[in-house]
């Protein structure tokens, strides 16, 4: 809950502080803003409990056997109390304050960038399949990348945000959609399905394509 809320409110704090989308440097500075959230709150809560901070990546890990069910379901329930405490405060300084762009957004998630709901889902699906394979590969027990895990979860965000934002926002996470769309209104409720969805569907092709690969026992590697 509180990584979830910390990457609401960093990230799409961000997007909103400024104005995402008018030019390339605020894209370039909310893709790093996600980025860093993640890098951070991987480093604060990782030990504590995995900082999935994303039901679609807690999907791909219950797929991919590393919870249980009855875990999954509680870590989706308080990441998404998570997003909607986030998008609170974040609300609550954008209400209070009279600079900057904040007015006008919460950082919520529509395809508006594209215009059609179908370009939008198939974005997520796609985007949300490679974060959750560099989750699943970089965390694996015996495969992944240990200490450094978060460092290359919170690089490949940022890719993958340079790359999306300009068509959906960039979600990739269905708990940092659902809170912003309930300040937002309008089209961000209208369209949330397309994050919850796209993201659930990319996640859990990544589980599948990770225990395809990861599943390796490595001899087909060749011997030098």
């Amino acid at each position: 809950m509180f990584g979830t809320m910390v990457l609401v409110l960093m990230g799409c704090g961000t997007a909103v502080s400024l104005n995402c989308g008018s030019d390339t440097a605020s894209v370039v500075g909310t893709a790093m803003a996600f980025g860093l959230a993640v890098v951070a709150m991987a480093y604060t809560i990782g030990g504590i409990s995995g900082c999935h901070i994303n039901p679609a990546i807690t999907l791909g890990a219950w797929i991919s056997k590393r919870i249980d069910g009855k875990d999954a379901v509680m870590y989706m329930i308080f990441q998404v109390i998570g997003a909607i405490i986030g998008s609170t405060l974040l609300w609550l300084i954008v209400e209070n304050t009279t600079t900057g762009f904040a007015g006008t957004t919460t950082g919520a998630n529509t395809c508006d960038g594209i215009g059609n709901v179908a370009g939008g889902l198939i974005v997520e699906i796609i985007l949300t399949f490679v974060f959750v394979l560099v989750v699943l590969g970089t965390t694996d027990e015996k495969k992944g990348a240990g200490n450094f895990a978060g460092l290359a979860i919170g690089l490949s965000l940022i890719l993958i945000h340079l790359v999306g934002i300009h068509y959906t926002g960039t979600s990739v996470n269905p708990a940092r959609s659902v809170g912003p769309a309930l300040f937002q209104g309008g089209i961000a409720l209208e369209q949330l399905w397309v994050f919850i969805v796209g993201p659930f569907a990319g996640a859990c092709i990544a589980a599948v394509v990770w225990r395809l690969i990861g599943g390796c026992c490595g001899c087909c590697k060749t011997e030098k």
